[in-house]
């Protein structure tokens, strides 16, 4: 027995969206903390140096972390709406859910792979590898208590 399951179906799914958020800030920082930029700005300054309508976004520090804060605790403060189980939250939480799973497969496949382009090698791990397995496994949970709404959603209408 889950420590959630005798919660009511939104406040698990409430439950697995605050999970969620939590997790993302950690991988905000692990990103963060090995030098996530550096890697992004070198793939991006060969991508353009390669294909010249490849948009040049390089970014500096304080103006990419502030982009990903903002935007997990805007995630975070929409918990109460979540609670309710209004309908465009449960379509937020799909893509959030959709987002963060492809978020960690991707870090895991470019570290088996060992850099981004032919250029740009890591030195170890991608950054956010190591809080990718939390992003997987979380994102998995939040679709997982997605599916139950959906339901008591539909037999609450009729």
């Amino acid at each position: 027995m889950s420590p959630t399951s005798s919660l009511p179906r939104s406040s698990r799914l409430a439950f697995a969206w605050i999970l969620q958020c939590a997790v993302l800030a950690v991988h905000i920082w692990d990103a963060a903390v090995h030098d996530f930029l550096g890697y992004y700005n070198a793939t991006v300054l060969t991508l353009y140096g390669h294909f010249s309508y490849f948009p040049r976004l390089d970014w500096e520090r304080r103006n990419w972390l502030e982009f990903p804060i903002a935007l997990d605790l805007l995630l975070f403060a929409l918990t109460p709406l979540v609670y309710r189980n209004l309908r465009w939250t449960r379509y937020l939480a799909y893509a959030l859910s959709v987002a963060g799973f492809l978020v960690a497969i991707g870090q895991i496949l470019l570290t088996i792979r060992g850099g981004t382009v032919p250029s740009v090698k890591f030195d170890g791990t991608s950054p956010g590898f190591y809080s990718s397995p939390i992003l997987l496994f979380s994102s998995l949970y939040l679709l997982r208590n997605l599916q139950p709404t959906i339901r008591a959603r539909q037999d609450h209408k009729e």
